[in-house]
């Protein structure tokens, strides 16, 4: 599957059902941490989507904490489109929309994907690096105690 017939877009109203659906996939597993409905309409102006054949196939949360520091988060896949670009696209979309801004930032992803992170420009950093983001969600988290995430930073230029 190319990139090209892929589109995508700032998530809407009626996409919270299929970003909870598939958000579900992986926190059924642990790999992102669970989002209710409820979570996902709060923060959906943080949301992105993908869609190729009109069909959602992925989705990214782009978190604001402030003092040019944001977080690339609840990225997922859905598993019949892994492997076609859609996740690169997407965290691709995150960094053009941070160098639109204007000015420098950092974007950031706790992540157990290192490789394709790595393959995107992201370099492994320490995770209390970000505080706000560890008193934030870190705290709500089964794995608080015993993270094996990979705390992953991206410095965004102009």
């Amino acid at each position: 599957m190319s990139g090209a017939d892929l589109e995508i877009r700032a998530a809407c109203e009626s996409d919270i059902p299929e970003i909870y659906s598939l958000l579900k996939i992986y926190s059924d597993r642990q790999i992102v941490l669970p989002r209710s409905e409820e979570n996902i309409r709060s923060y959906l102006k943080n949301f992105t989507v993908a869609l190729r054949d009109g069909r959602l196939c992925g989705c990214v949360a782009l978190r604001d904490f402030g003092s040019d520091l944001y977080e690339v988060r609840s990225l997922a896949v859905h598993p019949e489109c892994q492997r076609g670009g859609v996740g690169r696209a997407m965290v691709g979309h995150c960094i053009r929309k941070l160098q639109a801004k204007g000015h420098p930032s950092r974007l950031f992803s706790l992540t157990y994907q290192q490789a394709f992170f790595e393959s995107l420009g992201f370099k492994i950093t320490d995770r209390h690096l970000f505080p706000e983001k560890i008193w934030s969600d870190c705290a709500q988290c089964p794995k608080h105690t015993c993270c094996d995430e990979i705390a992953m930073i991206f410095e965004v230029t102009l």
